[in-house]
């Protein structure tokens, strides 16, 4: 498995040169970039720009781990707008282009929400409805995907939607294609589950994998805390990864990022995924 480092573990508004910088210090092997609105990498970026940005990365030695976005958090293939969803698939459009001309093999993609506590004012979707608009948009785009040779990988967050195991696989099965599966989440998994389970559940349709860790008694967003310092089993969530012949990467989430000393998440979180990884050799 490859160590990644995804770029929200950074303090907000780092240019992705600095955020490649201090990847590579900290002993990481990749950087999982994300889409944006605007800015470095929008939807008004170009496939020669993300091209010349990919070139740019590679030659430090470092690979792009993955793409993600914060996107269908205002865009959902699942609203009850019509021109939301569509935007929602417009985004996916414009992630798989360009992640094809970063080299990136992975997309993460949110399918959508039947209703989101964390944000203020968010409209709640009734679940069937929700279902059946997300599985017509990711059937839609799976071949989208194909043709990009860029799969899309559905993350696990608290969208209070494909909320087991088994509905996510049902889910995925449907679909049908190989450019369609999922994008775990640990730490997202543990306030409900346990995220060895989903591994084994989910088996060979998991495309990329998220580190982050969470600790139960501190319940809501605030339960996210560094890694090793939750209640996530890394011996279990490694054990189960290795038995299902997970090779991609597994890359760290960390937010939020520190409030001074902001650099230091990123070194703290490398050697916290080279403990959970082997990587790293202990004497008394």
């Amino acid at each position: 498995m490859k160590k990644g480092i995804n770029i929200w573990s950074f303090r907000e508004g780092t240019e992705i040169k600095e955020c490649v910088r201090l990847a590579k210090a900290a002993g990481f092997e990749g950087i999982e970039l994300s889409l944006n609105e605007s800015g470095e990498l929008g939807l008004q970026t170009t496939e020669k720009e993300a091209r010349i940005l990919r070139d740019s990365i590679n030659e430090t030695g470092l690979e792009i781990a993955g793409l993600a976005t914060g996107l269908y958090w205002s865009y959902a293939m699942t609203s009850e707008s019509e021109a939301n969803r569509t935007k929602a698939i417009d985004v996916c459009k414009k992630q798989l282009e360009l992640a094809a001309a970063l080299g990136v093999d992975t997309i993460l993609v949110i399918p959508g929400a039947v209703g989101v506590d964390f944000i203020e004012g968010c409209e709640v979707v009734d679940y069937e409805k929700a279902y059946d608009r997300a599985l017509e948009a990711i059937s839609h785009l799976a071949k989208d995907a194909e043709q990009a040779g860029v799969s899309i990988g559905l993350e696990n967050v608290w969208n209070k939607f494909l909320l087991s195991p088994l509905e996510l696989r049902t889910f995925i099965d449907t679909v049908g294609s190989s450019y369609v599966g999922s994008y775990l989440d640990v730490g997202n998994i543990v306030h409900s589950g346990y995220p060895e389970q989903w591994i084994r559940i989910l088996g060979h349709r998991i495309k990329k994998v998220h580190f982050k860790d969470y600790r139960r008694t501190a319940g809501g967003l605030h339960g996210f805390v560094d890694l090793l310092a939750g209640d996530v089993d890394y011996p279990a969530v490694m054990k189960a990864l290795e038995d299902i012949g997970y090779n991609n990467y597994v890359t760290g989430e960390m937010i939020p990022s520190y409030t001074h000393y902001t650099e230091q998440i990123i070194f703290n979180t490398s050697a916290a995924m080279d403990a959970i990884l082997g990587r790293t050799t202990f004497k008394a």
